[in-house]
C-alpha cells in the first residue's frame, strides 16, 4: 500500500471501458467508482457507518468550504480530515475551482489567484495555487486536486482559451508548490472546444500528474455536448492514469462515460434527490410524495437489497416525507447511494466478464427517463 501517493492498475478492459484498481493509503478503490459528495466533511444525512453500508469506498470533500469552516487549523489539529470526520476510507479533496464558477458573484479572478468573499461571515481571502496546496496537504486527503478555472457555458472560444491557459499555469504552480508525495490530479478544461481540451491535456501531461480530472462539464452545456466532449477527449488521455469525470451525473451519463473509459465520478444527484423525495430505481425514478404510493407496500426498488429496501415500504417513506421527518432523508439517501454504488459495481463486473455493452443496454431498457433535481457540486 502506498504511504502517501497512489498506485493505479487496470484489471480488465472491454472496448474502451475499464475496470481498474487505485491503491491509496486508506483504501483500495475498485473502479469504476462513485464518490458521494461530502462538501463540509460529511455526506448529508449519512454517517461513516451508513456510507459503508451503501458500499462507498471514497468520498469527496471541498477544501474551499472546509477553509471557511471549521478552518484548516481545526482539522489539522486532530491529525487531518480522516480522523476529524471519523472516516477510514478514501478521501478526495476538490480545490475550490468549481466555486470560481458557482460563486462568481463573490469573487475576483486574476492570473495570480482568486479573491473570495466568504458567504459565511463576509471576510475576504485570497486563494493562490500555492495556498491551495498548503490547505489540501494539511487536510491530508488521499487524492488532492489542482486549482483550476471552471468556466460556464455558453462561452466564446477566446474566453475558454483564457481559462484553459490559466488552468495549466495554475496546475504547474500547484505541482511545484506541493511538499509531500500525496497524489495530485490535474484538471482538463477548455469548455466544449476540441482544440482547447486537447491542448490543455497536452500541457498537463508535460507537467505530470498521478491522475486527471475532466472539469467544466455540467455547467450549462447539456448532455449532448458533454458526451461529444468526452468522445474526443478520452482517447487522448493517458491509459495508465485514473480518469475522473467531475460532477457527473445521471445513471445514463455514468454508463455512457464508463463505456468511453472514465474511472471515477462524483455528484450530489443521489443525495440531493433523496432529500427531495426522489428515488432512483432499476425501473426509473420514483417520486415518493406522489399520492399513488399512499398504499404501496412494496420497497422502493424490488431489485435492491439495501437496508431501506429490505425493511421499509414506499408507503412508509411517503408518510415520513409528508410528515417532514428527518428519517425520510436518511432512509432514501441510503437507498440512492446504494443504487449508485451498485450501478458502478455491476458495470465493473460486466467489464471483467466482457459483456459491458449488453449490460448497459439492458439497464437502459428498464430505466425511466424523467427528471429529478439538478446536478451541482457546490
Amino acid at each position: 500500500m502506498p504511504r502517501n501517493g497512489i498506485r493505479f492498475s487496470l484489471e480488465a478492459t472491454d472496448g474502451a471501458a475499464r475496470a481498474g484498481i487505485i491503491e491509496t493509503p486508506h483504501e483500495t478503490i475498485r473502479t469504476p467508482t462513485f464518490m458521494p459528495v461530502g462538501t463540509q466533511g460529511t455526506v448529508k444525512a449519512m454517517t461513516p457507518e451508513l456510507l459503508r453500508e451503501c458500499g462507498t469506498q471514497m468520498i469527496l470533500a471541498n477544501a474551499y468550504h472546509l477553509l471557511l469552516r471549521p478552518g484548516i487549523e481545526v482539522v489539522a489539529s486532530v491529525g487531518g480530515l480522516h480522523r476529524f470526520i471519523g472516516w477510514d476510507g478514501g478521501i478526495l479533496t476538490d480545490s475550490g475551482g468549481f466555486q470560481i464558477f458557482s460563486l462568481s458573484k463573490l469573487r475576483k479572478l486574476t492570473d495570480e489567484g482568486v479573491e473570495f468573499q466568504s458567504p459565511v461571515d463576509g471576510k475576504v481571502f485570497f486563494l493562490t495555487p500555492e495556498k491551495v496546496m498548503e490547505i489540501e496537504e494539511a487536510l491530508g486527503a488521499d487524492i488532492i486536486m489542482v486549482l483550476d478555472e471552471c468556466i460556464e457555458y455558453p462561452c466564446t472560444h477566446e474566453e475558454a482559451e483564457r481559462a484553459m491557459k490559466r488552468t495549466v499555469a495554475w496546475a504547474e504552480r500547484c505541482a511545484l508548490a506541493r511538499t509531500t508525495d500525496r497524489a495530485l490530479f490535474g484538471i482538463v478544461q477548455g469548455s466544449v472546444f476540441e482544440d482547447l481540451r486537447l491542448k490543455c491535456m497536452e500541457g498537463l501531461q508535460r507537467i505530470g500528474f498521478e491522475g486527471y480530472g475532466i472539469g467544466g462539464v455540467s455547467v450549462g452545456e447539456g448532455p449532448y455536448l458533454m458526451r461529444k466532449t468526452l468522445e474526443f477527449l478520452l482517447p487522448a488521455m493517458p491509459v495508465d492514469k485514473p480518469r475522473y469525470l467531475m460532477g457527473v451525473g445521471t445513471p445514463e451519463d455514468l454508463l455512457f462515460s464508463i463505456r468511453r473509459g472514465v474511472d471515477m465520478f462524483d455528484c450530489v444527484m443521489p443525495t440531493r434527490n433523496a432529500r427531495g423525495g426522489c428515488a432512483f430505481s432499476s425501473n426509473g425514478k420514483v417520486r415518493l410524495r406522489n399520492n399513488q404510493y399512499r398504499l404501496d407496500s412494496s420497497p422502493v426498488d424490488p431489485r435492491c437489497s439495501c437496508y431501506t429496501c429490505r425493511n421499509f415500504s414506499r408507503a412508509y417513506l411517503r408518510h415520513l416525507f409528508l410528515a417532514k421527518e428527518i428519517t425520510a432523508a436518511v432512509l432514501l439517501t441510503i437507498h440512492n447511494l446504494s443504487f449508485y454504488e451498485s450501478l458502478v459495481n455491476n458495470a465493473r463486473k460486466a467489464i471483467i466478464e466482457q459483456r459491458y455493452e449488453r449490460f448497459e443496454k439492458e439497464f437502459l431498457e428498464n430505466y425511466g427517463r424523467g427528471t429529478c433535481l439538478n446536478d451541482s457540486r457546490s
